[in-house]
């Protein structure tokens, strides 16, 4: 199997933010129902002046009850009711758009920002809205069409404000694509054919790219189709309306690389009546990402390192970087890349990024500058996101992280004296950030890093920061859980980070039971249900973070976990005894994995995670070809085609490895899993039953990835009930009877 590590930890911890960890006598514990009623926002648009902002705000309670049983039938769209607002960010006003909770998307400002158009979900179909932010008014625009409209349809103000762009399904598309799915999904007889240029659910998942662009009128509803059934993406209007832009992306057949299969096209279409589409780039397997200036006269796109530009006419593509594409250096003859990050507002040249920073490539002359260049060291260099670029053409705006620090925020970069001006920086943690095209206000989202977020805006400069939500203030009476940066070197002597949360009944000197909750790699902070209802109960709860190397990828599980785990022993903060150790899908792969590596935890939980990486290959067929990806080039890391290294695949599952686990293992799965079917996990308990160990599987009926969590409100209870009372009980001395296992051997 892997070999043996003996998980040394290091001394070495870095910790943020050192405030004092007690919670206040007044504070309650969080619990199941505080979970089930955090409210969360998602900025669907802001205004080009950057004053208004149309949010969504939803209720975690409302995210349960999904029929899972329905996934990959195109026509079901997943219930996602929200609260539909907008604030004034300059005077911190909210309004309702519509009452109650409602099922809305693609919510957009015409330019000048005096009208929002949006979908709303109307039983099986949508409907188009216009919001008049003036008058307060919601209008829903009688579609002159028998046709629905498609539930993925963009929506795209024309550039007048008088109509819209939307797509519609063909007549008949329900009917048909039901019966589609259900033929697939329920027979009686499912016949799969290799000579077929799609697996079959590959073929149903594509009846939902069927769509039919339209343009809408506003003021009567007048609906003029503009193209056949076409498979658009991306469409956008000129500054004078008189034609879209657009590509298309077209199925050929099912693809096990993810790089053919698919052709991808750019087009021009006059909105003039009778007009025929001007072909810009021939459908192609090579995707091209199309990025259009802002005179929608040219698009840019990155191609194997270099920058071309391409006009309106159909052999117009120039590679502005081919003369650029030198050795990196005399000792690195790698040839030197460049991804396109974005067009200056005026059209003249473009942002793109190189290993060494950031350049400005002039598009008439093909000439190219640095004018930012990183920091030497990438493995310190502070991680930067692009955020938009002035209108003015003057300032670039990136969000930035430190790699060793939670130090967080945005600069401004001035094109001109090439100098970074930091806007803020600080251990909050930011998202979802929006700037006026004057540059004069900002909108963001933003959490301390413990708490969920909430809605923030500030003015020129990044003045009085100060936040348009209370989104949930029933907790200001709940201990939730401190977070600490910390750092550790695995067994291979790598540095690597994690994210402590604190027991929120912390007591400086005393040890606590720690539960670790396995994924990936963790740097960021924030609130987390299960970190939270964990540490409510008295545990430390970890995020660590491992080296995953390809081929490899098992070993890491031990020498990462266990070697932060140990830091925080030799910290003092930490019974050794009483060692949990929980994950969900990857996450509950890796925790099946590392139970078969160590005996150090008391106590595991496998959530929605994969045991048998052979069968799992072929075990969800509702995503198609995504397994064989995973394993070969994907999250798997296994490198290589079962074919090619059988005994790699062999070693990466737990279930070949049964015999070596003696940790208690409870096993939680939905019967609607979509994504890690439950019979996966079913080897496992099967195994350990034959194999005498402690196990227990719960299989919830109605739930889908993730379990319980993905369930309806009892499910969600149960789910959690059974955890705390699995970890509870094995970190309990002497425990004899598992209420969690009651009724499931």
């Amino acid at each position: 199997m892997f070999r043996r590590i003996i998980a040394h930890s290091t001394l070495a911890l870095a910790f943020v933010a050192a405030n004092s960890h007690a919670q206040q006598a007044a504070a309650r514990p969080f619990g199941i129902d505080d979970a089930l009623n955090i409210r969360s926002s998602r900025i669907e648009d802001v205004s080009a002046d950057g004053r208004l902002v149309a949010l969504t705000v939803r209720v975690r309670r409302d995210a349960l009850g999904v029929d899972n049983a329905r996934y990959g039938d195109p026509t079901y769209v997943t219930p996602s009711p929200a609260e539909f607002e907008l604030i004034d960010a300059t005077s911190g006003q909210t309004r309702s758009i519509l009452p109650g909770k409602v099922q809305v998307r693609g919510a957009t400002f015409t330019k000048d920002g005096s009208k929002l158009a949006f979908f709303v979900q109307k039983g099986d179909d949508w409907t188009v809205d216009i919001y008049d932010v003036s008058a307060n008014k919601v209008r829903q625009i009688a579609a002159h069409t028998t046709k629905q409209v498609a539930s993925n349809s963009p929506l795209s103000w024309a550039p007048d404000g008088k109509s819209l762009l939307v797509t519609l399904r063909p007549e008949g598309w329900a009917a048909s694509s039901r019966a589609a799915y259900l033929g697939i999904a329920e027979g009686p007889i499912v016949v799969q054919d290799a000579k077929e240029p799609f697996l079959s659910w590959d073929a149903v998942r594509n009846l939902s790219e069927h769509q039919i662009p339209a343009i809408v009128t506003v003021a009567d509803g007048t609906v003029r189709e503009v193209l056949p059934d076409t498979r658009i993406t991306a469409p956008r209007f000129s500054p004078d309306g008189s034609y879209i832009v657009y590509g298309t992306t077209e199925p050929k057949k099912t693809s096990y690389d993810n790089t053919s299969g698919t052709e991808y096209g750019v087009f021009k279409l006059s909105l003039a009546a009778g007009s025929k589409p001007d072909t810009l780039v021939n459908p192609a397997e090579r995707r091209i990402a199309a990025r259009w200036n802002d005179a929608v006269t040219a698009f840019a796109y990155a191609d194997r390192g270099n920058i071309f530009v391409h006009g309106l006419g159909p052999d117009s593509a120039r590679n502005l970087t081919a003369k650029y594409r030198r050795p990196v250096s005399k000792t690195d003859t790698t040839r030197a890349s460049y991804t396109l990050v974005d067009w200056r507002p005026d059209g003249g040249a473009l942002l793109v990024s190189g290993k060494d920073g950031y350049y400005v490539l002039d598009v008439p002359t093909d000439s190219m500058s640095l004018i930012y260049p990183l920091e030497a060291d990438s493995s310190t260099r502070p991680t930067r996101a692009f955020v938009t670029w002035s209108k003015d053409g003057r300032s670039l705006y990136f969000s930035r992280s430190a790699k060793d620090r939670w130090a967080r925020g945005l600069e401004r970069f001035d094109v001109a004296t090439k100098q970074a001006a930091e806007l803020t920086q600080d251990a909050n943690l930011y998202g979802s950030w929006h700037v006026s095209d004057d540059g004069a206000r900002f909108v963001f989202e933003r959490s301390d890093g413990d708490h969920p977020n909430d809605v923030f805006t500030a003015g020129s400069g990044f003045s009085n920061p100060h936040a348009l939500t209370n989104l949930n203030p029933q907790l200001a009476d709940v201990a939730l859980s401190h977070t600490e940066l910390v750092s550790y070197r695995d067994a291979d002597g790598k540095k690597l980070y994690g994210v402590l949360y604190y027991p929120t009944d912390y007591v400086a000197g005393k040890k606590y039971p720690l539960v670790a909750e396995l994924y990936e790699n963790y740097f960021d902070n924030g609130y987390s249900e299960q970190m939270d209802l964990m540490a409510s109960r008295g545990y430390f709860v970890l995020h660590p973070s491992v080296n995953l190397e390809i081929g490899y990828p098992g070993e890491s599980w031990e020498k990462g976990v266990l070697s932060a785990i140990n830091t925080l022993i030799e910290r003092g903060l930490v019974d050794d005894k009483k060692l949990g150790v929980f994950g969900t899908s990857y996450g509950g792969y890796a925790t099946n994995l590392l139970i078969t590596q160590t005996d150090r935890f008391a106590a595991a939980v496998n959530i929605s995670g994969k045991v048998d990486i052979i069968s799992f290959l072929g075990d969800s067929p509702k995503i198609g070809t995504r397994n064989y990806n995973a394993a070969e080039k994907g999250q798997d890391r296994i490198g290589a085609t079962l074919w090619e290294a059988p005994m790699k695949y062999i070693q990466h599952s737990a279930i070949m490895f049964a015999d070596r686990i003696h940790t208690p293992l409870l096993m939680l799965t939905g019967k609607q899993d979509w994504n890690v079917p439950d019979t996966n996990e079913r080897e496992m308990y099967y195994a350990l039953r034959r194999l005498g160990r402690e196990a227990v599987w719960v299989q919830y009926a109605d739930a889908g990835h993730g379990a319980g969590r993905a369930g309806n409100e009892a499910d969600f209870r149960d789910h959690w009930t059974r955890m705390f009372a699995w970890f509870g009980d094995h970190f309990e001395k002497g425990a004899t009877k598992h209420p969690a296992s009651d009724g499931g051997r």
